[in-house]
């Protein structure tokens, strides 16, 4: 690994102008650049963004992947060497930030994620159809690939040169289930740390309404089932 880290981290943001100040601020100063994606928003979500210190990107196309994978392009350019990804609705802590990039920065692991499940997490933070939702996903990747997951949480670094050879491609609700059953076919190493979780501030995009969790159960089923199939 190169022996001068550069770190970017990457928030997809779609109408979260009360909380993504928040989000900003509380990120330690050991990151480079902080790159918000502004997802077609409607509010001023932009405009807090670039308040309080980010670069704002736009992606008009609404879509998680489409905005990661916006702040992904800009960031590979800007030559960062480690990306994280935070969502913007201030439920993650990113002052355990520290401890995501730590086994990185070690030279233990490629990739890391942040697990909800192991840490500790708000009462009525994450609501059950989450919790079955990343349980059953978490065993499909074992029993397809082999390799342990509790979570597909959000909050998640990994090595540039690793994301590279991802070829990341989901638009939607599919991102983080392809990134970790790709991290798993490319063999990389790869870790869990505990992170903390709390109730996000405004109503979830994806649990919050039932016609939300449908398409994202389906979205994330169907990718696990396409990828035993494809290769990387």
């Amino acid at each position: 690994m190169p022996s001068i880290q550069r770190i970017g981290v990457v928030i997809p943001a779609f109408n979260e102008e009360h909380s993504i100040g928040l989000v900003i601020k509380s990120i330690p100063p050991l990151v480079d650049e902080i790159v918000v994606v502004n997802n077609g928003s409607t509010d001023r979500t932009a405009e807090a963004a670039i308040q309080s210190g980010a670069t704002v990107l736009h992606e008009p196309r609404r879509g998680y992947g489409y905005a990661c994978l916006k702040g992904i392009d800009h960031l590979l350019n800007r030559r960062a060497t480690i990306i994280v990804f935070l969502d913007g609705d201030f439920s993650d802590y990113p002052e355990d930030l520290p401890d995501l990039l730590s086994p990185i920065l070690e030279g233990k692991v490629d990739f890391v994620i942040g697990s909800r499940m192991i840490g500790e997490r708000e009462p009525g933070a994450m609501l059950p159809q989450a919790i079955i939702g990343n349980w059953l996903a978490s065993m499909l990747i074992r029993l397809f690939w082999g390799y342990r997951f509790t979570d597909l949480g959000p909050f998640r670094a990994i090595r540039a040169d690793a994301l590279r050879q991802m070829n990341m491609s989901d638009p939607t609700y599919g991102w983080t289930v392809e990134m970790q059953i790709k991290a798993a076919k490319l063999t990389l190493n790869c870790s869990e740390v505990p992170v903390r979780y709390r109730k996000r501030i405004g109503r979830s995009k994806v649990t919050g309404t039932l016609a939300g969790t449908i398409k994202a159960s389906a979205k994330i089923l169907y990718t696990i089932f396409k990828h035993v199939f494809i290769k990387v």
